[in-house]
């Protein structure tokens, strides 16, 4: 089965041929963000990289377009949508909302965690599970809040 990235690098190929300029031009400038982020953090591309570039990429369109929203351009808010869609086409399933409850409840017992400045720890031990490249943290981090007094 072809990784990630190989599938990315043959969907800019794809919309090259098919002369689809701007899916070509929103994958070589995630492909562009995939290659910076290798080489800043000096790793060979794998899956865990391509899905942080690709998550920072959705977080970055998302807050995007949160922005041009209030400013009123439909327009952008349109176009940051598409982004988004064929981003998220590459990124794996993520965890079902019972899962993820299940994991938050598992590690805020492990951890002993009674209040929310000891989120981290909670967090902590949820990046060392093997689901933690499925988990979004930034969801996790809220039910956290949620949970903990």
């Amino acid at each position: 089965m072809a990784t990630i990235y190989e599938k990315l690098r043959a969907d800019i190929v794809t919309a090259m041929k098919a002369r689809d300029s701007g899916t070509a031009t929103i994958l070589r400038t995630t492909d562009a963000a995939i290659q910076r982020a290798s080489m800043d953090l000096n790793k060979p591309i794998d899956d865990t990289l391509v899905i942080t570039a690709l998550r920072k990429a959705i977080k970055n369109l998302t807050d995007a377009k949160a922005e041009f929203a209030k400013g009123g351009r439909a327009d952008l808010v349109a176009a940051n949508d598409g982004e988004i869609l064929l981003l998220e086409k590459y990124l794996p399933a993520g965890l079902d909302a019972a899962r993820l409850e299940a994991l938050i409840t598992e590690a805020i017992q492990a951890t002993g965690a009674q209040s929310k400045k000891e989120m981290g720890k909670v967090i902590g031990a949820l990046k060392q599970r093997p689901e933690a490249p499925l988990i979004d943290f930034g969801v996790v981090s809220k039910i956290i809040q949620a949970k903990l007094p």
